[in-house]
């Protein structure tokens, strides 16, 4: 389990079930006891079940969940991946917040999955970026790697980044690398974020150990790659799409990072169905 998930389930909880689940509460009595199922409304990379699993246990603990698939698998529609049994006022009163969560990651890892599958032929590596839902970067970032990308930094502590802002602050390009590499730790790679071709040839002379092409153009990064010639690890950002990958997927290139990873990756399809354990009084 990542850290700090029950905070999050109990936020969420909070949230949706903060003042109890009117509706179950009046049509059902402690004691009913249901089944239930979540299965698949389309094919998909599931991710999630034990964060949803741990939904379904932080509101009702008599409640007993069983994965019927792994996180990181393909499943197809209709398919069962998760099945739950006891007290139906909890059952119900968790149905929305463990589905959000379920949704949510298996739409990322789904995504995920197709990046991995269009970048595999280049052998370019695509990763994600800090665009995550304020709170949940360690979960979307878990979803992420289930579905075959890899993660750019998890916080600004992580690696050493400057940005165009970092250079425009610094005075140049040059002064901020020199700053950062008395200041960081000496296994710290020091990344350089280069808009033209020219802050290209900057990066390379004050011996950047990566440089990030923002919102070049394909002939762009083509040029740049023959620039560093190997110096540096080579990494595109900016505008990459599904659609357009094969384009930015170029030789020379190392890693692709792409935002649309989390933040534009649509909730997966995903559904739960009850029925009663046994005929029992409401």
């Amino acid at each position: 389990m990542l850290p700090r998930i029950d905070q999050l389930i109990d936020l969420a909880l909070e949230e949706d079930a903060g003042l109890g689940d009117l509706t179950s509460r009046a049509i059902f009595s402690p004691r009913h006891r249901s089944r239930a199922v979540i299965t698949a409304g389309h094919d998909l990379a599931v991710c999630g079940l034990e964060v949803a699993a741990r939904v379904f246990a932080r509101a009702e603990p008599a409640l007993r969940t069983r994965c019927a698939a792994h996180d990181g698998d393909w499943v197809h529609r209709g398919q069962a991946v998760l099945r739950i049994e006891g007290p139906t006022i909890g059952l119900l009163t968790a149905e929305r917040t463990a589905l959000n969560f379920l949704q949510r990651l298996s739409g990322i890892a789904t995504q995920a999955r197709r990046f991995a599958a269009a970048a595999r032929p280049s052998g370019v590596r695509i990763v994600d970026t800090r665009k995550t839902t304020p709170a949940f970067r360690a979960l979307e970032k878990y979803a992420v790697r289930c579905g075959g990308c890899g993660n750019h930094r998890g916080s600004l502590g992580e690696h050493v980044l400057i940005k165009d802002n970092h250079i425009a602050a610094a005075g140049s390009l040059a002064r901020a690398v020199s700053r950062a590499r008395a200041a960081a730790p000496h296994l710290a790679k020091i990344g350089v974020e280069a808009k033209t071709l020219a802050e290209v040839g900057e990066a390379c002379r004050a011996r950047a150990d990566v440089i990030l092409l923002d919102n070049m153009a394909p002939g762009q990064i083509r040029a740049a790659v023959r620039r560093i010639a190997g110096r540096a690890v080579v990494e595109v950002s900016g505008g990459v799409r599904l659609a357009n990958l094969a384009d930015y997927a170029l030789p020379g290139v190392d890693v692709i990072s792409v935002g649309a990873l989390t933040h534009s990756a649509p909730a997966a399809d995903l559904s739960l169905s009850v029925r009663p354990v046994r005929r029992a009084r409401l």
